[in-house]
């Protein structure tokens, strides 16, 4: 296993160790025992008979008593360990919301801030010392209590980060928590290990521990480059949605190669076939309809397999993808 990077995992190996020994113990109390009662306690002669064996209420109680005590220290320990990695009811040094989809995460702070990881795109964080973070770096402080707000906007995810030893699912219509308190500057790998789609495998992140100061000014210039991004033109602005929050470039391309759904490359002015046998020259219309209701019509060829974003979008960032589209030539 990776260094326990967090102070509720140093519980969880704690725990796991004291599992693998006491289990080790008994096994060989049992085993042992059973072997040497074999052989000092096996029949010499066909006719030999056992002796009779009394009554002994001590030692009946006592090979019931101990593994009972036992068996409540883990739950007792266990129960401790359990409700430290939930922590449901605690709001946390730091809250983030997470949104698993096929197949990205997308973390967004209180303040605004939003980390998303469909794009391979490097970005210059002002950090001290710091090397090149990648869009699904997500910057967490050292010593502070952090509560992951997870759901999932299409299937089952689940969030789970070996270091931290915590596992969380990601369910479409709930919200679940997933908490820990770093204890190690580094980068800590994000899984998705419930199977979901072809890309399972793929679905990444990292999550970096930093000071608290470095975590401040990584935030101010974050901060500093959305203020930037809302003087962008519409075009630009869709881009950065289309690789960024609503993780279309996941299922569409824009250079006309296949994925998941079809290309936005030529999309807009130009017919487009559906497998109902009907055909529509794709507008601004027909582009919102798909974002809103996308199993209207499904393009032949392709599965119906993407979920609607109303009331996920807004009525402006639908212009904006549209103005992206209008640039795919």
């Amino acid at each position: 296993m990776p260094v326990p990077a967090t102070k509720e995992s140093g519980d969880v190996d704690n725990l796991y160790i004291f599992l693998l020994v006491s289990g080790l113990i008994s096994f060989i109390i049992l085993i042992g025992g059973m072997v040497i009662f074999i052989f000092k306690y096996r029949r010499k002669t066909e006719d030999q008979k056992s002796a009779y064996i009394t009554h002994n209420t001590l030692a009946e109680f006592l090979w019931s008593f101990i593994p009972f005590v036992i068996m409540m220290v883990i739950f007792a320990w266990g129960w401790d360990v359990f409700h430290d990695l939930r922590k449901v009811g605690e709001k946390g040094d730091v809250e983030v919301h997470v949104t698993a989809r096929q197949w990205a995460w997308t973390f967004k702070y209180a303040n605004g801030i939003e980390i998303n990881s469909p794009t391979g795109d490097k970005l210059e964080p002002n950090l001290p010392d710091s090397t090149l973070l990648k869009p699904e770096t997500v910057v967490v402080p050292l010593g502070k209590t952090i509560r992951f707000v997870l759901t999932s906007d299409d299937v089952l995810h689940s969030f789970y980060v070996p270091a931290f030893r915590n596992k969380m699912d990601a369910v479409p219509g709930r919200r679940t928590t997933f908490t820990f308190t770093p204890i190690e500057k580094g980068d800590f790998t994000v899984f998705c290990t419930e199977y979901c789609g072809t890309k399972h495998s793929n679905m990444m992140a990292t999550i970096r521990v930093v000071d608290s100061e470095q975590f401040a000014a990584w935030q101010a210039a974050e901060i500093g480059k959305k203020a930037g991004a809302a003087d962008a033109g519409p075009a630009q602005r869709g881009e950065a949605l289309f690789k960024g929050s609503l993780g279309c470039s996941g299922c569409h391309s824009i250079d006309g190669s296949r994925i998941v759904g079809p290309s936005f490359k030529g999309l807009y002015g130009n017919k487009r076939d559906f497998a109902d046998g009907s055909s529509v020259v794709a507008d601004d219309a027909y582009i919102k309809q798909s974002i809103l209701v996308p199993t209207a019509k499904v393009v032949a060829g392709f599965p119906p397999a993407m979920s609607s974003f109303q009331g996920r979008i807004k009525e402006e960032e639908i212009k904006d993808i549209i103005e992206f589209i209008k640039t795919l030539k």
